[in-house]
């Protein structure tokens, strides 16, 4: 996807917010401030890639801040809060007349916890308040029927987490997936680098990924969604040998759409008008969407 003009204040509010996360110190925020504005006006673009952009700019504000996860804290609290409503997700799962849709249901929920951004989370805990309400909203875009044709003739599947706290429900996903094609062989992949509040190889093994995936991989480096002029060999081998990708969160459609991967299906609250605007759907929904 294309930098927007609205891309601009939502990318300095997430600096800003992880700044304060990472220190008190009000001479460290100018800096980083300065230093992200400055970066920013070089680098902005029309045509260029909106994570390619934002991940040069937070790689610059990371080190101006000297800290290389400022969304630590965060991130653990989120995977607590997410754990500790694993029994609900889990009974809507089996109560399901269709497991593998709700347990996407359930996983995009999630999608809805994220920092610093219009439209997204203000502390972890915010989603309890609004899980039930926000499964109960259904998918407002599903391609779903499409989707599963393909996944029962997939052998190679990989999919692309986004967020700590939804890789728990990504967890549950994952097993309805290898539950509903147990022939196809499935990759999870996560950060290479803490980036964000997404999820790093850290977190797939403390959560056990092993037990639902076939195989994990990392992006192999820092980047906004994925940075493909930087994939480690085993990963650019798996994308060549992939029958479908599975793609969490708004930063991994920023990345992908930039690119000829197909069929790929993302997986998502859409959080914002130009990520709805680009995927032509309605804002603020839980969608499934796929590109054949």
């Amino acid at each position: 996807m294309k930098i927007q003009t609205q891309c601009v204040p939502c990318l300095l509010k997430r600096i800003i917010f992880e700044a304060e996360q990472s220190t008190k110190d009000p001479k460290i925020k100018t800096k980083v401030i300065r230093n992200a504005c400055q970066v920013l006006s070089e680098l902005y673009d029309p045509n260029g890639c909106s994570a390619t952009i934002a991940t040069e700019v937070h790689k610059l504000v990371y080190e101006t801040l000297g800290d290389d996860d400022p969304y630590k804290d965060l991130k653990n609290q989120s995977n607590k809060v997410a754990m500790s409503l694993v029994p609900q997700v889990e009974k809507l799962v089996e109560e399901s007349d269709d497991p593998l849709k709700m347990s996407m249901l359930c996983s995009i929920v999630g999608n809805t916890m994220d920092f610093g951004i219009e439209g997204a989370s203000t502390r972890p805990e915010m989603l309890k308040d609004i899980f039930e309400k926000t499964v109960a909203d259904g998918l407002g875009y599903d391609d779903l029927a499409r989707l599963k044709e393909l996944l029962k003739k997939s052998k190679n599947v990989l999919l692309f987490t986004d967020n700590c706290g939804e890789i728990v429900f990504d967890k549950i996903l994952c097993r309805e997936l290898k539950k509903f094609n147990p022939k196809m062989f499935l990759t999870l992949v996560v950060k290479g680098e803490p980036v964000l509040s997404d999820a790093t190889i850290k977190d797939a093994r403390k959560l056990q990924f092993e037990e639902v995936v076939d195989k994990i991989l990392t992006t192999g480096c820092f980047a906004v969604g994925v940075d493909f002029n930087k994939l480690s060999s085993e990963l650019d081998g798996a994308l060549k040998q992939v029958d479908l990708i599975i793609c969490k969160g708004m930063a991994n459609y920023e990345s992908f759409s930039e690119t000829n991967y197909h069929p790929i299906a993302y997986l998502m609250r859409t959080k914002c008008d130009p990520i709805a605007t680009s995927m032509n759907v309605p804002v603020n929904i839980n969608a499934i969407k796929l590109y054949e």
